[in-house]
């Protein structure tokens, strides 16, 4: 474990993901220019320092990938379910600001999100952060520490739902990841779970 965090290709990924997500949430005007850059930028990054992961075949992973996402969209949706039903106004104010503020909009919004910015995290955080973690520490601790990462960068958006959000999906993406080690997995999911959650059945 202490050899990852003496890696400077692996801080120094760190210290680039987190300027540039930070930056992105608090230039909110032009949030969806300043994210879909980051993530081409990190996307590269990544695949200049690590090889892809892909040991399942393309029906595994779309099966595992479609299913994880909509279990996920399940559990959010029986959660906001139990925010309003127990009338948690302070969490319910902050979905309804999340999808008000961050939500795609446009025609390009939903593309840059499918094609660039969901691959673009699953790029990062599993396939370069936890990818070094799992080099040099157990499958558990590589799973925990990574999703720690993923969260903690939703927080500059100034809503703990949405790190609670990331902690939740990230500890599901990340013990994928570390189950199959395909990154096509994880990303079919991840997008599964968005379209769920921002196109079809959007929770507010």
């Amino acid at each position: 474990m202490k050899k990852v965090f003496t890696d400077w290709k692996f801080l120094l990924g760190l210290l680039l993901a987190n300027a540039l997500i930070y930056f992105a949430y608090d230039q909110s005007k032009v949030f969806w220019y300043i994210l879909t850059g980051s993530m081409l930028f990190l996307i590269s990054y990544s695949i200049l320092n690590e090889d892809v992961d892909d040991r399942i075949t393309l029906g595994q992973y779309l099966i595992y990938g479609l299913l994880s996402g909509v279990a996920l969209y399940v559990i959010f949706w029986i959660g906001n379910f139990l925010i309003n039903g127990l009338n948690i106004t302070v969490l319910a104010d902050q979905v309804t600001k999340i999808y008000k503020k961050f939500a795609p909009e446009v025609i390009w919004h939903y593309i840059a999100l499918v094609l660039v910015i969901i691959p673009g995290e699953e790029f990062f955080w599993r396939g370069f952060v936890q990818k070094r973690l799992l080099a040099n520490s157990g499958i558990w601790p590589s799973i925990i520490i990574s999703t720690l990462f993923y969260s903690i960068v939703s927080l500059y958006s100034g809503y703990i739902v949405l790190a609670i959000t990331a902690l939740i999906c990230g500890f599901v993406w990340g013990f994928l990841y570390a189950w199959k080690r395909s990154l096509p997995l994880v990303i079919i999911s991840h997008i599964t779970f968005n379209l769920l959650l921002l196109v079809f059945f959007p929770l507010v």
